[in-house]
């Protein structure tokens, strides 16, 4: 874990030059028990954010789209974390059952004692709310929850809007051009003057919750789960300006 915790705080400093980032009940993660974090996924830029911060506390596995194995030095890091590779279900619909084999692949993971990060939605939101949809791998997984694991929800805000998010095209951006288009921007900014955008990590410990939610089916399920995301209301977007220079905050 000594090297993630370094490449992890590596990584925090260079996405602080544009998120500043706040957690709340992160005190939860002291409590050293096998853990599945389950996210809302509001912008391609999350998992690195999450990611980033899980490590400074625990060590974690993540599940992510076997596209990001396919870009270099991105390939690296996922197999220095002992990221888990799952197909793009946005592109595949043969993806969906072979997400049903990897299940057992993360509840196995859990009973060992490691620590999962897993997105339900398995996309990327269109809007300012969470949709879970009929999505069935978070369901799957606490319908059959090693005993003594904790569920932990992560709902993140702030992102809605940004540059990695569908909120203003409609569409996913691209990974590699994007973070391209995020060097530049800190570059043009002389590297201390990047406005900032902030961002709220909540987690809250949902294992009793998600248990009994699961026991009644997916649909009750990932209900549950959208509630939870989506408490706060609807998120509207922020396109917060790129060059310090520019007028304004963004709107």
């Amino acid at each position: 874990m000594g090297y993630k915790k370094v490449l992890a705080a590596f990584y925090r400093g260079v996405l602080s030059a544009r998120y500043r980032v706040r957690l709340e009940g992160a005190g939860l993660l002291a409590e050293r028990r096998a853990t599945l974090f389950l996210p809302n996924h509001q912008a391609s830029v999350d998992p690195q954010i999450v990611c980033s911060q899980l490590l400074r506390y625990v060590d974690v596995s993540p599940l992510v789209t076997e596209g990001y194995f396919k870009i270099p030095v991105v390939a690296q890091v996922l197999h220095l974390m002992n990221a888990v590779r799952v197909p793009d279900l946005e592109k595949s619909r043969r993806g969906v059952e072979i997400v049903a084999g990897l299940n057992r692949v993360v509840v196995d993971a859990l009973a060992a004692g490691h620590n999962v990060l897993l997105y339900p939605a398995g996309q990327l939101t269109s809007s300012g709310l969470e949709r879970v949809g009929n999505k069935q791998g978070a369901w799957q997984v606490c319908h059959q929850l090693p005993e003594g694991t904790r569920v932990v929800g992560m709902r993140i805000r702030g992102l809605w809007g940004s540059m990695w998010s569908r909120a203003k095209t409609g569409r996913s951006p691209n990974f590699a051009w994007t973070y391209l288009k995020g060097v530049f921007y800190v570059l043009a900014n002389l590297l201390f003057f990047v406005p900032r955008r902030d961002v709220t990590i909540t987690f809250e410990d949902i294992t009793d919750d998600a248990v009994r939610y699961a026991a009644e089916g997916r649909q009750p399920f990932n209900r549950f789960l959208e509630s939870f995301y989506n408490a706060p209301g609807e998120e509207q977007p922020l396109f917060l300006k790129h060059f310090f220079y520019v007028r304004g905050r963004g709107h």
